[in-house]
């Protein structure tokens, strides 16, 4: 499926581009100089993009549920994406209190990967000392929640064009991201992914609880800061570059072992990867159908399918607790 939403992804839109004239432009055919522009400047970028950030929020889902073996967690359950967010809102919104403006894509993504890591540092120091990882899901919790809070008296009083920016940042994007910063993302998020697979065999011991992992020789403290560090980075990159898209790490790791019955990270890591660059291309194909000629907010697409999704799980498969 994935090759064929990559392909709708790129001809369906506001203006829909025939299969033939996008074999042309790959060819490198000449072709109507408008439609060379769609295809290389927006679409083929906003397209790879999803494919990057889909894959991205999926593992950091995966890892997050193994790690808390809990069903409901996901990439922002850390307060990363809080984090992140924070550190858009001082750019945006905190500048503007001081008489300055900034709004550079570049700025925006650097603001959001330092709130990111400040918050990945903040849980680092501490996943030293705690033992217990739920008490690390409370700490992560609270992060994000004192970051909201923070958020929320910058924008009391920031004037109405700088909270309108933010506002427009927060509902998600995929179209802003240009070539250089997909080679950027691309780096850092197939470094991540790597990095997960190769512990693939601490990820499949966690399942089974700490004590056990830790009796089979397992480092927990070490895989531990692993997987908080790699699933930071896969979410905070994401987030830094498109915004804050939900739901997509929640769901895809229940769809990988629903469909492949297995709890093996082997399998379950490829497939998530799979699964979740095919569903943000879907939504983002959706995004574009439903706007009638404007791209929707492609967080609010990702909710109203991940939903119904997990509901469907609960109602109709099995209890969503299976594997942990």
């Amino acid at each position: 499926m994935l090759p064929i939403l990559f392909t709708a992804d790129i001809l369906i839109g506001s203006i829909s581009i025939s299969p033939s004239v996008f074999i042309e432009a790959l060819s490198g055919n000449d072709i109507n100089r408008a439609e060379e522009i769609i295809i290389f400047e927006s679409r083929i970028p906003k397209a790879l993009t999803a494919v990057l950030c889909g894959a991205s929020l999926s593992i950091s889902g995966l890892l997050m549920q193994t790690l808390f073996r809990n069903p409901l967690a996901g990439p922002y359950i850390l307060g990363i994406s809080s984090g992140a967010g924070l550190g858009v809102a001082f750019l945006i919104m905190g500048a503007s209190l001081f008489g300055i403006t900034l709004s550079s894509s570049i700025g925006l993504s650097v603001a959001a990967i330092i709130g990111a890591l400040m918050v990945l540092f903040l849980l680092l120091i501490v996943s030293i000392r705690v033992k217990e990882v739920m008490t690390l899901l409370i700490l992560g919790v609270m992060l994000g929640a004192i970051a909201t809070a923070i958020i929320g008296l910058i924008q009391f009083f920031t004037t109405d064009y700088q909270l309108k920016s933010y506002l427009f940042w927060s509902l998600g994007s995929l179209s802003s991201v240009t070539y250089s910063e997909i080679q950027l993302m691309f780096a850092f998020i197939v470094i991540s992914i790597g990095l997960s697979y190769l512990f693939s065999k601490n990820l499949n011991a966690l399942l089974l609880g700490e004590e056990y992992a830790s009796s089979i020789g397992i480092k927990i403290n070490r895989s531990r800061i692993v997987i908080i560090v790699v699933s930071g980075i896969l979410a905070g990159t994401v987030t830094a570059f498109c915004g804050p898209i939900g739901f997509v790490g929640i769901v895809v790791p229940h769809l990988s072992r629903m469909l492949f019955q297995t709890t093996n990270h082997r399998l379950l890591i490829p497939a998530s990867l799979l699964i979740g660059s095919s569903l943000l291309l879907f939504s983002d194909l959706l995004s574009s159908i439903l706007g009638n000629g404007m791209n929707l907010p492609i967080n609010s697409i990702t909710a109203l399918l991940g939903i119904p999704i997990i509901l469907w799980i609960i109602f109709n498969k099995r209890n969503i607790s299976s594997g942990f």
